[in-house]
This record gives structure tokens, C-alpha cells and sequence, in this order.
């Protein structure tokens, strides 16, 4: 199995709430809203699963912030970093992505 990170493009109106500036305080406005995830799906499958609000027998699959604000997937961001190998290499890609985006600014969600 591979694995993916990916990263979406979220509405700015995300940066104003209240749970974003408490995981972002340094975010710099003028820089994107993102969201960073990852997935043993393509990331384009994995998006169009958060923006229909998929769900499986046990409930929910997606992300309630990426199927509010989401816009569109932001391949220059994460396509280098694919294929991973392991859930675990990704997982913890998926962490350093997030961190150097907010070291950038971004203001940026990921579980």
C-alpha cells in the first residue's frame, strides 16, 4: 500500500475563527488557509470525500472544516513528498507539513 499527504486550500473565512487562531497565533493573514492530511486514497479522492461528507458504517469520514471552507487541492504543496510508504511515514509527514506551513504563516488545520 502507498500512502499520501495533501493539502487543501480553505476559505480565509476559516483564519477568523476562533479555533484557528488558537492552533495558529502566529498566522499572517495574507498567507493561505490550509488544510493538511493524510490518506492511503489518492489525495483527489480523499478531497471529494471530505467535500460530499462521506461516511462509512461507524459515521463520519471527513473533515467538518474541509466541508465547510474547503476550495480546492494545493498539489504544489505536498506531490513531492508522494508516494510514502508507511501510515506511520506519513502520519508523521503529515505533522511536519503542518508545522513548516505554520512556521510560513499559514494559518493551518490537521488532526
Amino acid at each position: 500500500m502507498k500512502y499520501s499527504v495533501y493539502v487543501i486550500e480553505l476559505q480565509k473565512e476559516f483564519s477568523l475563527t476562533r479555533r484557528a487562531q488558537e492552533r495558529n497565533p502566529r498566522q499572517e493573514l495574507d498567507k493561505p488557509c490550509v488544510y493538511v492530511g493524510s490518506t492511503v486514497k489518492t489525495p483527489e479522492q480523499r478531497f471529494k470525500e471530505h467535500m460530499e461528507g462521506a461516511r462509512n458504517k461507524n459515521g463520519p469520514i471527513y473533515s467538518r472544516i474541509v466541508h465547510r471552507y474547503g476550495i480546492r487541492l494545493l498539489p504544489n504543496e505536498y506531490e513531492k513528498y508522494n508516494p510514502i510508504k508507511t501510515r506511520e511515514e506519513a502520519e508523521k509527514k503529515e505533522k511536519e507539513l503542518t508545522e513548516k506551513l505554520r512556521r510560513k504563516g499559514y494559518t493551518v488545520w490537521s488532526k
